[in-house]
């Protein structure tokens, strides 16, 4: 018995608005299985990729590169299969005629937690790198620049219309990471 599965044509898939006119992101894609293909302002393939909840997935996504994340294009399939998920992926990919940034050289951003110590101000990494400085101390002073991207974070969602409640993993932030629970 084979998986067969009619993999879709990217361009004939409708555009989803990542966040809807009511602020809301696609919850009718909770705990649905799927391929995604995430698009800018300007309908710019910038990431494809398959989860267990393209929901979750999305979410995730939209706060580590929400300056990315406009459309959203999405195939779903009934049973869990990594060959057809990788197989629908692979196909985007060159549907779209090049490897898009969030698949090759910026993945990382895409599918990891956001590192907050690239967004330290020269102050904040002076306080932290002061010699003076035990473990807890600078696991103070990251954490502080964890909530601080954060609050910067959220207010940038809700200037898009955000209306969903977003939170992060608390437990993360003592290591300088943000990623929601």
């Amino acid at each position: 018995m084979t998986t067969e599965i009619n993999i879709p044509n990217l361009v004939n898939l409708e555009y989803i608005p990542y966040i809807d006119e009511n602020g809301q992101l696609p919850e009718n894609y909770q705990e649905k299985i799927g391929v995604y293909a995430i698009f800018d302002q300007e309908k710019t393939l910038q990431f494809v990729g398959y989860s267990r909840d393209v929901y979750l997935s999305l979410r995730q996504h939209l706060v580590r590169q929400m300056q990315h994340c406009y459309w959203v294009k999405i195939q779903t399939i009934e049973r869990p299969s990594r060959t057809v998920l990788e197989n629908i992926e692979k196909a985007w990919i060159a549907e779209n005629g090049t490897t898009p940034v969030g698949n090759g050289e910026q993945k990382e951003i895409w599918t990891q937690p956001v590192d907050v110590k690239k967004f330290m101000t020269e102050e904040e990494q002076a306080n932290y790198h002061k010699p003076t400085n035990d473990e807890l101390t600078q696991m103070k002073i990251i954490k502080n620049v964890a909530r601080r991207v954060e609050t910067e974070i959220l207010a940038s969602l809700e200037l898009r219309g955000l209306k969903t409640q977003l939170r992060f993993n608390p437990k993360l932030k003592e290591e300088g990471l943000l990623d929601l629970k």
